[in-house]
């Protein structure tokens, strides 16, 4: 079974301004000590995160107890402090400079990055997909670069941002295109032209590792995974978990010739998107979502959203049949299709209501 790992990243807010609160020291203290959750908590570039960066699974149900026991240790520390624990691509509002967590490669960054880092204060949910032979995976991350703005409509939940609605579902994605690689990374022609390029890269507009790099997808720096970095932190735990079934469904069906649907989930060569395509079609699903059209993965032209979800879905059944999680995976874009994106639920109680 092809196992497959979550990270999310979590931002602490005061109650009545939504501004950030830097409280995630003392909150990732009391959870390195804790036995349960000492291995998968982390630390964040800025000083109100805290990442949940899970173990290894297998199947989608030990996903859901994970993430929902996490978001629950959270709450009750947000409880404790008298602060909201959100799971948001950025908060709804923020200080004019965020305060950064004390750690030398945090320093650096700021350091290299300087004005970028006003606005890079953002919250991602990333899915790590395993695939032991990169030679597969630089395959499979060929593939995939037409998947990403389909995933990011998906996935978009940061449309408030310094106190205003951005018009936008992920304002996330639209401030991660002012760091130096950025969106679909380019087609590689096999692992030593990926090891090579990526080297580079190093020391040029502050990309001092390959940690940095953040295409929104990638092979991991540090596992043997094809690693999705395309969407914003979910608001519930269930949608984290059907992203990141769907995404270790299209690696799997990219990955495993007995499916036999390979083929099926590429463009042809006449209709693949270019760079600009792609470059374009990012920005255009980070600004509508699921409401309007997407650039369609396989189709490589523009569709209403809700048919192209439900079109790959059809597509990848062989996969997410392996996998277990066919049913799972119509329920949720069910789901997703019914209540919106957490972006849509955010514009709506803004609307409403304003910050209160």
């Amino acid at each position: 079974m092809t196992t497959f790992g979550i990270e999310e990243e979590f931002i602490f807010l005061d109650q009545d301004s939504l501004l950030p609160v830097d409280v995630a020291a003392g909150v990732f203290s009391r959870l390195a000590e804790t036995p349960e959750w000492a291995a998968v908590t982390h630390r964040e570039f800025l000083a109100a995160q805290v990442e949940h960066a899970s173990a290894v699974f297998t199947t989608r149900s030990e996903a859901q107890d994970a993430l929902v026991g996490f978001r629950r240790e959270l709450a009750a520390d947000a409880t404790r402090l008298g602060v909201v624990a959100a799971s948001v691509g950025v908060p709804p509002d923020a200080l004019p400079f965020p305060t950064i967590t004390d750690q030398d490669r945090y320093v650096r960054i700021v350091q290299d990055m300087a004005g970028v880092i006003a606005d890079h204060q953002i919250c991602g949910l990333h899915v790590h997909v395993g695939v032991s032979d990169r030679e597969l995976a630089i395959r499979a991350l060929n593939a995939t670069r037409s998947w990403l703005p389909l995933l990011s409509a998906m996935s978009g939940n940061s449309p408030i941002w310094r106190g205003y609605d951005t018009g936008y579902e992920s304002w996330r994605n639209v401030e991660q295109r002012r760091w130096t690689t950025t969106g679909c990374p380019p087609i590689f022609a096999d692992v030593a032209d990926y090891d090579r390029r990526l080297e580079r890269l190093i020391g040029i507009g502050g990309m001092k590792d390959r940690a940095i790099i953040m295409w929104m997808s990638r092979l991991s720096s540090h596992v043997p995974t094809i690693e999705f970095r395309i969407g914003d932190a979910q608001l519930e735990a269930w949608s984290s978990v059907f992203f990141a079934s769907l995404c270790r469904a299209l690696v799997v069906g990219l990955i495993d010739e007995g499916l036999g649907i390979s083929h099926l989930l590429q463009p042809s060569d006449e209709m693949a998107p270019g760079p600009e395509m792609l470059n374009a079609s990012l920005l255009h699903s980070a600004h509508s979502g699921m409401s309007e059209d997407v650039l369609d993965p396989v189709l490589g032209e523009l569709r209403p959203a809700a048919e192209s979800l439900e079109r790959c879905i059809r597509l990848l059944e062989p996969a997410l049949e392996a996998t277990g999680d066919l049913e799972a995976v119509r329920e949720g874009a069910a789901r997703l299709l019914r209540e919106g994106t957490g972006a849509a639920r955010q514009r709506a109680a803004f609307a409403r209501g304003g910050m209160p």
